[in-house]
């Protein structure tokens, strides 16, 4: 008997394996047909809309950043346009001061040019007057020279009366 054992042995571990794969090819039959029930469609729509969450989550997130980078960048344009605006209307009062102080100084030059036209005038009269009296003088002179000098005698005159 033995001598029997161990090939019963055998048997019975051939036999068992046997058996056992047995079991599982008919318990993998009914597994398959159980298990392959048709996947239920809402499953599938709610992974798609957790990954379309997921998607728009993540968008979300990289538009925010670029909303604070452009909303910075706009603080800085609008601080430079008032910075600007500044500076420009600093320059258009002074503009505005120059052309007034222009308009000033050309009324001036124009009473001046008149202030001079007027003397210069009054020069070339006072000229005149001044060649008027020098003649007369020079007249008065030579007549009284005459007269000195006993040329001009009108108290030998013939008298026309």
């Amino acid at each position: 008997m033995l001598m029997d054992g161990p090939n019963i042995l055998i048997y019975v571990v051939v036999g068992a394996c046997l058996l056992g794969w047995l079991f599982f090819r008919i318990g993998a039959r009914f597994g398959n047909t159980v298990g392959a029930a048709p996947r239920d469609p809402r499953d599938d729509r709610i992974r798609s809309l957790e990954a379309n969450q997921r998607v728009a989550t993540s968008q979300v997130d990289k538009t925010q950043a670029n909303l604070h980078v452009q909303s910075a960048a706009l603080k800085e344009l609008q601080e430079m346009v008032r910075a600007r605006n500044t500076i420009i209307g600093d320059q258009q009062n002074q503009i505005r001061q120059l052309q007034t102080d222009l308009k000033d100084s050309v009324i001036k030059t124009r009473e001046l040019r008149t202030d001079l036209t007027d003397r210069a005038v009054d020069n070339l009269k006072s000229e005149a007057k001044l060649r008027d009296v020098e003649t007369e003088l020079a007249v008065s002179q030579a007549s009284h020279d005459l007269i000195a000098t006993g040329v001009l005698d009108y108290s030998m005159a013939p008298d026309d009366d």
